[in-house]
């Protein structure tokens, strides 16, 4: 069993940039996966950026090339660096874990780009 807590949301202005992080409960060595996702209010839940404790690494088109995901493996953390950030990146972003039994998720944290 894991939880997994996010932190660094806030409002930023289009163009700005945030850092959101993850922190494990325990040991994230063995999580298989780790991965954000965000949810926009009216529309389903989707995925942001993953990565696996073998460093693959993939993004959602939108984020590509914006949005940069990491994990320390030594302070049990996820982050997600958000650059070039647009309107349409509002949202609640969730961190997830995934063990080899189930996935684990956060509360939240929220993200408004705004002017």
């Amino acid at each position: 069993q894991v939880q997994v807590v996010e932190s660094g949301g806030g409002l930023v202005q289009p163009g700005g940039s945030l850092r959101l992080s993850c922190a494990a409960s325990r040991s994230i060595l063995n999580i298989f996966q780790m991965a954000w996702y965000r949810q926009a209010p009216g529309q389903e839940r989707e995925l942001v950026a993953l990565i696996t404790n073998a460093k693959y690494i993939k993004y959602s088109d939108s984020v590509k090339g914006r949005f940069i995901i990491s994990r320390d493996n030594a302070k049990n953390t996820l982050y997600l660096q958000m650059n070039s950030l647009k309107p349409e990146d509002t949202a609640v972003y969730y961190c997830q874990a995934t063990t080899a039994s189930r996935g684990y998720w956060g509360q939240g944290t929220q993200v408004t780009v705004s002017s």
